[in-house]
């Protein structure tokens, strides 16, 4: 289990976005992901770095230990947890998850 933390705290670091997820963003597996990759997108960033949480068990256990979140798409930004998918939706429509991902976004 500590490799897979390992692993997880490397993907947060390595990478500005993170999206543990159901499938692919080409390919959502769930609807919760698929509402996360829309609002993702939606952000003016249409790539991230995403995980296939069903690729892996070792992950997608690892992934809820590691935030102490019980559920799938989990949102990392910048390295800092940001929630699930009602989170995120909530955020959105706020606007708070444009200004999180200032920067990163690609401009209109």
């Amino acid at each position: 289990m500590d490799d897979v933390q390992t692993l997880i705290k490397e993907q947060i670091s390595q990478h500005p976005v993170v999206l543990y997820m159901k499938g692919s963003p080409m390919m959502p597996l769930c609807g919760f992901s698929a509402t996360a990759v829309q609002i993702l997108r939606a952000c003016n960033l249409p790539l991230f770095f995403s995980v296939d949480v069903l690729e892996d068990p070792a992950i997608r256990d690892g992934i809820k230990i590691f935030s102490d979140w019980p559920t799938i798409p989990q949102l990392y930004i910048r390295g800092e947890f940001v929630g699930g998918c009602d989170i995120m939706r909530e955020m959105y429509q706020s606007g708070e998850l444009q200004k999180l991902l200032e920067g990163l976004a690609v401009p209109e």
